[in-house]
Formats: C-alpha cells, sequence, structure tokens
C-alpha cells in the first residue's frame, strides 16, 4: 500500500503550530522542575495536565490509540511510552525521560527530554549528553535540497560516536494536523537516500538511545518499551520545521540555544 505524500504547511499553520510547540516547551519545563526523589509519575502526569489545560490546549496523547495517560514518562530501561502510575516514584539517579504534545488549534507539538534524578552515574549522564547532541545533528541535517536518511545518518554518527546504540524499532515522524504523518523519520541510514526534504515539511526528529544493546521488547501493558539488556536509555525529541533557509525548531522559545533542553533555569 502507497503512503500519502507528506503535508506541506504554509505560513498560517506554522504560525500555529509555533503556538503549540511553545506550549508544549513550558509545559515541559514545569515538568522538569518537578523532577525530585519521591515524586510519582501519576503526579508529574497530572502537572502536565493542569498545565495544559490552563493554557488553553488539549494533550495530545491522552486517548491516543487508547493510551491512559497525558504524559508518556520512562524510568532508566524504558525507551518510550512509559505509563504514569502512583506506585511509581522517583529515586535519585533514576534517568526519566518526558514524552509530551499537545493539541491546538487543529495542530499538534511533540518534544522530548531526559532528565537526571538527582546525581546519576557518569554513563548515564554521557548517555543524555549524547542522546541531545545527536538530536542537534539530526536537526542540522534536516535542510531543503537534504534527503530524509541525511537526518538519520547524523543522529547515528553522532550516537555510536559516543559508544551508544541507536533504537530502531520506533522512530520520528511527520507531524500536523494529526499526531503521525508521513514521513517516518528513522533514527539511522544511508547519507543521500530517502525523500527529498522540502520547504514546508514538518518533522518531529527523536532519537532514543540505548547504553547498551539496541533491541527492545514491549511490557505486557502493551505500551512500555523497555531495553532488552535492562541498561539505561535516553530520548530527545523537537518538532521541526524545514525552511528554505534551514530548520526551525518549533518546540524551543527564541533565545534558548539549542543544547538547553531538560536543564533546569530556561526561561
Amino acid at each position: 500500500m502507497s503512503r500519502r505524500a507528506p503535508e506541506l504547511k504554509g505560513p498560517a499553520d506554522l504560525a500555529i503550530m509555533r503556538q503549540a510547540g511553545l506550549i508544549v516547551w513550558e509545559v515541559i519545563q514545569a515538568m522538569i522542575a518537578a523532577v525530585r526523589p519521591g515524586a510519582t509519575t501519576a503526579e508529574i502526569d497530572r502537572l502536565a495536565e493542569h498545565e495544559t489545560r490552563r493554557r488553553g490546549a488539549t494533550p495530545a496523547f491522552k486517548g491516543y490509540r487508547g493510551f491512559p495517560a497525558s504524559l508518556c514518562i520512562s524510568v532508566n530501561e524504558e525507551v518510550v511510552h512509559g505509563i504514569p502510575s502512583e506506585q511509581r516514584s522517583l529515586r535519585e539517579g533514576d534517568v526519566v525521560s518526558l514524552d509530551f504534545g499537545v493539541f491546538m488549534g487543529g495542530f499538534y507539538g511533540d518534544s522530548a527530554v531526559t532528565v537526571p534524578v538527582g546525581q546519576v552515574a557518569p554513563e548515564a549522564a554521557r548517555l543524555i549528553d549524547a542522546t541531545r547532541a545527536a538530536m542537534h545533528a539530526g536537526i542540522g541535517a534536516a535542510r531543503a535540497g537534504n534527503r530524509l536518511h541525511d537526518i538519520g545518518h547524523a543522529v547515528q554518527r553522532v550516537a555510536e560516536g559516543a559508544g551508544f546504540s541507536v533504537v530502531r524499532d520506533f522512530v520520528g515522524h511527520g507531524i500536523g494536523r494529526r499526531l503521525h504523518e508521513e514521513p517516518q523519520v528513522p533514527n539511522y541510514g544511508t547519507e543521500g537516500t530517502g525523500v527529498r526534504l522540502k520547504p514546508g515539511m514538518v518533522l518531529a526528529i527523536e532519537p532514543m538511545v540505548n547504553a547498551g544493546l539496541p533491541e527492545v521488547e514491549i511490557l505486557d501493558d502493551g505500551w512500555t518499551a523497555i531495553t532488552l539488556d535492562r541498561r539505561p536509555s535516553a530520548h530527545f525529541e523537537h518538532t521541526v520545521a524545514i525552511g528554505p533557509e534551514g530548520p526551525t525548531i518549533l518546540t524551543l522559545p527564541d533565545g534558548v540555544p539549542p543544547g538547553r533542553e531538560g536543564l533546569l533555569g530556561d526561561p
């Protein structure tokens, strides 16, 4: 079955997506501030929903394909799609991925960060930094005239160059009027291959990087993906618009330098 062509967004569409993206950023900042030892993942989920609705937006994930919460929160060996729980309390040394999106004005925004709970092991800190850097390498390759797999090639080069592995079971995606649109955006690939990138394309670029093996498995809840070797994983994501002059990160405010994601003290 053929896939539909990527939908190109015009200036009015991108203006709404920018508004949605800034709400995602603001809510994620509130969540980062709430990540501390003793906090439950359900508490952080409730905070995310409250902060979203008071800004006039709707949590994108709640009810999506049956997902039961507003936030995907994945801890340590959990890669993506972790379900918030009253029984899961964060502990010093945990690595926590916050994957969150909103729907507003007919469009979606989507972003993710991975943050430490207090002091983490040196390998975990390196993993977080490498995954953030891999995402930005992918964003840097998201330029009109390049090919789709230039993005994944850049992500893979940085992640594997740091001694980590890229998850292949989950990929980034187009985004706009639907949360998941064409094209799929793998975090690996051969440079110079894939569809030609065009102005107006909007992509969710989201590497998931493991400290150990790239393989994952799904828990019995049908959602939570964990590393096969139970070593930690990290996840970063931005919604990125491809323009004639280069990529624009819709989920990063003006004045915040790329590379600050997941760090406290940002505006």
